[in-house]
Parts: structure tokens; sequence; C-alpha cells
């Protein structure tokens, strides 16, 4: 049987502003079905110098407020990659965390020569029960003249970003591709008048045809392989801030869909007329292609392609859209089950059970994280326990691992626990939540928070 999952995308060329105070109609959070997955495409993230050095150390300012705003609702970030002003963020709920593997980020510059990351893209893939996905935020060159150079900027983006995944090397190996972004693309041969008179009446598809995406899609067979919904939403750039109105500087930009989003499945290889799948290069090729184990079913429905018009902090308007992935998971359970042992609190040493439930490529690098509930990304932990090194019983079916009392939580709180695995740079198992109790110890001495140690100042805010 095959699964539903609900997951929700954003583009936006946010023009160097900081993050309005509310987002939740760019995430549609008072939506009927909560989203499983976001992905989250930014473009002109403020990348002035000083203020880059500072993101890299301590997370955006938009970083933060999407996890403010989706941590406690229960989604965890679980990639993040940032080039300069291009910056992709991908969220999922708790429960799926354990079933997203290998994950990997890369990033092109296609920039003035390449080395300034003005323009190029970030990219995130994953495994989703079994199913690779992989998403790629863009910001292409601008101007009406360069449609053509927009083009060979993708495609050379799609040659060049490589994963260390096997099956995957490249972007179009993965199953479901997402492409989206500024691609920049504009509206050719209208003049003003015409464009402003179709918008103001709706007839959208008036522009369709001169659409410079829908033109260079004819023309190029790879683009072919994209698809996207129909253009039923006012052109997204470029707009006088803080207003719906087009551009009434001197320059009068003709309007665009310049934020776009597209998705790939990969196309099956065509059959031979013996119904065997093939290329018609020998007979060794048909046979191996027949041991090949079928993949798995995987389907996508885009249920909502629109802009936002709510926020008026950029020229741009930021585009939305909502799909369901109907898919057979190909696992059903976490590699690892754990969960914490007896009664925990900072007057304790405390010990972690866990099992695992099938046999992965396990390191001595691999760690057990403390987590508050409604943590944020898998570097919010309390507090961590080597597997390996702090081991104290292991057995053929359970393992044991000893947390030191003096990285608990003084204050308690409620908590999770999380598996690491550093081969497969991902959580692989999350126990149940459970209350860790304020230390009798702290209370009796009325001790506070930050005599204690550095972590609790954490805990106390």
């Amino acid at each position: 049987t095959c699964s539903l999952f609900v997951l929700h995308m954003v583009t936006w060329n946010v023009a160097t502003a900081e993050p309005p105070d509310d987002i939740s109609s760019l995430i549609q959070l008072d939506s009927q079905k909560s989203a499983d997955l976001y992905a989250i495409g930014l473009q002109e993230v403020n990348a002035a110098p000083l203020r880059f050095v500072t993101d890299l150390a301590f997370e955006d300012p938009w970083s933060r407020l999407f996890m403010a705003t989706l941590a406690p609702r229960g989604y965890v970030k679980v990639s993040s990659v940032r080039m300069q002003g291009l910056l992709l963020l991908v969220f999922s709920q708790l429960a799926h965390l354990p079933f997203i593997r290998n994950i990997e980020t890369t990033y092109t510059r296609t920039g003035i020569f390449g080395y300034w990351g003005n323009k190029g893209g970030v990219s995130a893939r994953l495994s989703f029960y079994g199913h690779s996905l992989c998403f790629l935020n863009c910001h292409l060159a601008a101007h009406m003249e360069y449609a053509s150079q927009r083009v060979d900027e993708f495609e050379y983006i799609l040659d060049t970003q490589s994963f260390n995944i096997e099956g995957t090397p490249r972007i179009l190996n993965h199953r479901l591709v997402f492409w989206f972004g500024d691609l920049n693309f504009r509206i050719a041969d209208h003049d003003l008048h015409f464009t402003h008179s179709a918008i103001n009446h709706k007839d959208f598809h008036q522009l369709w045809q001169k659409d410079q995406l829908i033109m260079m899609k004819k023309q190029e067979a790879f683009l072919q392989e994209f698809e996207e919904g129909s253009l039923s939403f006012r052109p997204t750039y470029k707009y006088d801030l803080f207003s719906d109105s087009y551009d009434t500087s001197g320059k009068k930009r003709k309007p665009a869909w310049t934020d776009r989003i597209l998705w790939r499945m990969k196309p099956k290889a065509p059959l031979l007329e013996d119904g065997v799948e093939g290329d018609g290069v020998g007979r060794d090729h048909i046979k191996l292609l027949q041991q090949q184990p079928e993949e798995l079913p995987l389907k996508v429905k885009q249920d909502l392609y629109t802009c936002c018009m709510d926020y008026g902090i950029s020229d741009h308007k930021p585009v939305l859209s909502t799909f369901t992935l109907e898919l057979r998971k190909q696992y059903e359970s976490p590699l690892v089950l754990l969960y914490p042992e007896g009664e925990w609190s900072a007057d304790f040493d405390a010990v972690v059970t866990y099992t695992i439930q099938e046999p992965f490529a396990s390191s001595a690098w691999d760690w057990i994280g403390v987590y508050k509930v409604g943590f944020r990304s898998v570097s919010d932990y309390i507090t961590y326990t080597w597997v390996k090194d702090d081991e104290v019983f292991c057995s053929d079916k359970l393992i044991k691992v000893y947390v030191s009392k003096d990285e608990i939580p003084v204050l308690g709180g409620e908590c999770v626990l999380c598996y690491y695995s550093s081969n497969l740079k991902c959580i692989v198992g999350i126990s149940d939540p459970f209350q860790v109790q304020e230390s009798k110890v702290a209370i009796e001495e009325g001790l506070v928070p930050e005599n204690i140690n550095g972590l609790e100042k954490k805990m106390a805010s």
C-alpha cells in the first residue's frame, strides 16, 4: 500500500530585506492538511561581507525565524545550505526524521566569472522512506536578453553538482527533482501596456506564449522533462515596496514570472519490443536490467501553485506550491529503537538502552543526543554521549550507554533521545518523549542554572 505525504514549497527573492514578523501565510500554517515536509528557497538574503560572516557563526535571521515558527509545531530542520544570498532550508515533521537518510548539500557559483556566489544554485538531496529527492534553489542571470544564458547556467549547474551517494551522483539521477528559485525568465515581445492590461483582466494565458521559460522549453529537450503548473497568478516581479503596484519608478520594468517552481520525475528507461526495459545495447545489458528490482511506486501531484500577496518587503512576491507525494515506503521501522532507563534527573548518572533493528554501517563517531521536546535542528542537543566510548553493557539484543548526571538539565523538562549516524549523516532513531525530573539537590541548595554549567543557560532561557 502507498502512503500520502504533503510537501510545501516556497521560493522568494527577499531583496536583502529583514524577515517579516509573521510568516504563517507563507508556510500556510492554517492549512487543513499540515505539511510533512517543507522546502524553502530564498534568494538575495542579505550577504554583506560582515553580515555573512556572522550568519555563518550564528544562524541568519531568516533561518532563525523559520525554525522558531516551525519547531514549536513539531518540525525539525533536516538540512540547510547557504551560498552568499542563496539559502535553502528543508524541514520535516519529527516522526519522519528516522526515515530521512543520506542527506547531502552542495552549491555552484555562476556569478561574475564563477568566483562570487551572487548567482548560481544550492541543492539538498535526501532519501525519504527510500525514495531519492533533490531540491535545487537557483538564482539565474537577470535581464530580458539573457534567456539562453539562463538555460546555459542551469545546464552548467546540473553538469557540475555531484553527490557522494551511490546511485545518485548527479541531480538528474534522483527519482524526483524540484527546480525552483528566481529563474529570472521574462515576458518577451509584448509591450508594457498589453502586459498590464492582460494582468488586470486576469487574462494570464495571453502572456504564456511569450514567457521565456515556456519558449525555451520548446527548444531544449532536457527542459521538457521538467513539469510546471499553470501560471494562473499575477507575475511576481517587479513590485513597488509595500505595495501591490508594479514598478512605478523611472525604469518601469515590465512584470514577469521570474519566480518559479518546477519538478521532474526520472524518466523510465524505454521498453524494448519484448517488453524488457533497455536502450538496445545488447543482450548482456538486457540481462542486467532483468535482474534489477523494480523501483518502488512514487507519484507526485501538484495541489497548489500561486503567489502570496501578503508581503511587501521585497520587489518580488513569494511563490508557494503544495504537492502530494504518493509513495510506497521502503522501510517502516527505524534502524534504532532507544529509550531512557528508569527515572532521569541531574542527581544521578543515567543510562540509555537501545537495540539495532536492522544492520547498518555504524561508526565510533555515532552518538546519542538528549534534546528538549520542540528542538529545532540536529545541532540543538542539550548534551550527547558517544555510543562506543560510553557503552556500559552490550548483548546480542541490547546495548546500554552511560550519561553523566553533570550533563543532565538541572531544571528538568520534557526530552527525547535521538541516535545520530555519522555515516548516514542523519538521525536513525528517536525515543518517545520522557520527563526529566527537577534536581532535588539543586532545589535544596537553591542553585540557579547559570551556576551549574554552560549548558543550563540554554535550558533556562
